[in-house]
């Protein structure tokens, strides 16, 4: 019986497993640290791993492993280029979270659109109890309906932005960070002529060597002082100094963010911007709903069961 290893079982939420673990030997680990990873995975035929780091080092010691299934669409945490050297399948998960993800860059522009956690907080601190008038205007709301929605990436999640946002009444560009050209329903534009249309932004693309550190200083200062940015994608495309700088100088109006270049992230100007409410931060979240978790254990169960057919087959 193949032996099945899940190094960081946590990212699941508790979630029923058992399509993946009645495929074989299955053991899980809450998380498990880089130093680890060697001694957890040995004898194991198959490795998931949502952040947890499988390496080069870490594969040539373990000759059993045949199948890394990353429970994530984002494949950074593994070492590609060993894997293919070795003869180990990686295999990620597509779609699953592509409706949350969505919902959540949605959530999030209309949050701070109508400074949501601001007026959360003045009904509950007492502000509101206490007040001696009926309206609060201490900060001016606004629509998001005929606002100009720029996104980075049109892949499944940017295109499904695309679709709400469009439903929502904005106009709707966007920027091809791979340069693929296709026939979309909405415009392809340049990065530095999207940066400067749009009223909203939106970062939906993958982390490379094209996007690593894709909006910095000089990107953020292109954008209008009224704009906003959105990043659900990958932290390091986004130089964080330089947006909680360009936060601070009003170069842009207010960011939310719920990736970061390190995670957890532990020490970031981000946490000292001067307006705390012009900075919506969750902590990597935007793809967790319940229903998009499970869809993500229904993906790494089909890979191992379409690995396990192969070599049943060979």
């Amino acid at each position: 019986m193949n032996k099945i290893v899940f190094l960081d079982e946590y990212s699941i939420a508790g979630r029923d497993m058992s399509k993946v673990s009645s495929q074989g030997d299955y053991t899980a680990y809450e998380n498990t640290r880089k130093e680890d990873v060697v001694e957890r995975l040995k004898g194991a035929t198959i490795a998931i791993s949502n952040k947890v780091m499988i390496d080069g080092d870490a594969m040539r010691q373990l000759p059993d492993l045949k199948l890394i299934c990353v429970a994530a669409t984002g494949m950074n945490n593994v070492d590609l280029v060993t894997a293919k050297e070795l003869g180990i399948e990686v295999k990620n998960a597509v779609g699953y979270s592509t409706s949350a993800v969505a919902e959540t860059t949605l959530a999030s522009a209309l949050a701070l659109a109508r400074h949501i956690v601001y007026f959360d907080e003045y009904f509950h601190d007492g502000r509101y109890a206490n007040a001696d008038r009926a309206f609060c205007f201490d900060r001016l709301t606004f629509e998001i309906r005929g606002k100009k929605w720029g996104i980075v990436g049109l892949g499944n999640i940017g295109r499904e932005v695309a679709r709400l946002a469009s439903a929502f009444g904005c106009e709707v560009r966007y920027f091809s960070t791979s340069g693929a050209k296709r026939e979309e329903a909405y415009p392809a534009v340049e990065l530095n002529e999207l940066l400067e249309w749009s009223d909203i932004l939106s970062v939906h693309s993958p982390l490379n060597e094209r996007t690593r550190g894709l909006i910095g200083r000089e990107e953020l200062k292109r954008m209008k002082p009224s704009a906003m940015i959105i990043n659900v994608a990958r932290g390091g495309i986004i130089d964080e100094a330089a947006l909680a700088e360009a936060l601070d100088n009003g170069w842009v109006s207010a960011a939310a963010l719920d990736v970061f270049s390190v995670e957890p992230l532990r020490e970031s100007p981000l946490y000292n911007i001067k307006d705390r409410y012009r900075l919506l931060g969750s902590p990597h979240n935007a793809w967790a709903a319940s229903e998009a978790i499970d869809r993500l254990i229904d993906c790494v169960a089909e890979n191992i069961r379409t690995f396990l057919a192969k070599q049943e087959s060979c």
